[in-house]
């Protein structure tokens, strides 16, 4: 049985790219829970459909974007305000 493809350029380029994107999610899921930590933490009450849409994010920088507004809101709502 032939097994070159698993020690391949093109197969190292595969496990290269499945391990960045893993990376990626683990980071989104740290920044969420830290996002989700600061509002507990300010009492900001957070309901399911905005934990939801906090833990689902993958983005970073729009985690980032969340987590500063969080510092100083009141409401959920505001974290997600566009502008």
């Amino acid at each position: 049985m032939d097994l070159s493809f698993y020690t391949s350029p093109l197969s190292e380029e595969i496990r290269a790219e499945g391990e960045a994107r893993g990376e990626a999610r683990g980071e989104a899921r740290g920044e969420a829970k830290s996002l989700l930590m600061m509002l507990e933490l300010r009492g900001v009450h957070v309901p399911d459909e905005a934990r939801e849409k906090i833990t689902n994010c993958d983005d970073t920088e729009l985690l980032d974007q969340w987590f500063s507004r969080a510092v100083t809101a009141s409401s959920v709502e505001e974290i997600f305000i566009e502008g």
